[in-house]
């Protein structure tokens, strides 16, 4: 006990006097999990409504699929993907394996499944006679899918803090297309993998303290989010 609390110590000036490296780390954490739940958010709410709301043949399957992607062990995805962006691989062009921009790419590829998955559950949840009557009142295709997705936005924002959370605490990924370089392509998740395999222990709690504080604020930051009302009202012309 005495030697945690010793590490304990040793690692709260690392936070209070704002270490270099681990400030670094922490802005490229906050870029990553920025970027990538973003670019997730984009792509992935477009397929969980299209999914949720589409009326075409194979609906099921795709909703099995979005399901199924949840389960994706994060070294599996890692692998892949270093297999497409090996050099002489079929994206080895691009030149992405150890740097930053692979960081990006594998964590948005992360996030995605718990967007559309997630998306189009809290879609389906919604009362069936809602959008049928929306749909009765003459409501185009945008106007449906921005009724749902406001409607069932408590189930989407649920959806966006999942990607956040894997942004910010995926390691298997990062340390197999990034390498976990030191001081370069490290989060904070990796760092901590990092310090805790070079047995520096105190800078490995220091990481995690800062992490875990990160992952409160955003989380409880989206949850206010998530339970304010209120919100863009449609209206839609009655057919004739």
């Amino acid at each position: 006990m005495t030697f945690l609390w010793q590490l304990f110590r040793d690692a709260v000036p690392l936070i209070t006097h704002g270490n270099p490296y681990l400030m670094s780390i922490i802005g490229f954490t906050l870029q990553v999990a920025a970027i990538a739940t973003g670019l997730a958010t984009l792509i992935g709410v477009p397929i969980g409504l299209t999914i949720s709301l589409g009326r075409f043949r194979g609906r099921g399957a795709a909703q099995l699929a979005a399901n199924m992607s949840l389960a994706l062990p994060p070294a599996l995805v890692g692998a892949v993907l270093y297999l497409v962006f090996a050099q002489g691989a079929p994206l080895g062009g691009l030149q992405l394996i150890y740097t930053r921009r692979v960081v990006f790419v594998a964590q948005t590829i992360l996030a995605l499944p718990y967007i559309v998955a997630l998306t189009a559950a809290a879609v389906q949840g919604l009362p069936g006679g809602l959008l049928d009557q929306a749909r009765a009142f003459g409501a185009s295709r945008p106007q449906l899918a921005w009724l749902a997705l406001r409607e069932a936005r408590i189930g989407v924002v649920a959806a966006i803090i999942a990607a956040l959370g894997t942004s910010l605490s995926e390691v298997a990924a990062i340390a197999i297309l990034g390498g976990n370089i030191y001081g370069y392509n490290q989060t904070l998740a990796s760092a901590t993998l990092y310090e805790v395999n070079g047995a520096h222990y105190a800078a490995a709690i220091a990481i995690a303290i800062v992490l875990i504080g990160l992952i409160l604020v955003l989380v409880c930051g989206l949850g206010l989010l998530q339970h304010q009302s209120g919100g863009l009202r449609l209206r839609f012309r009655h057919q004739t």
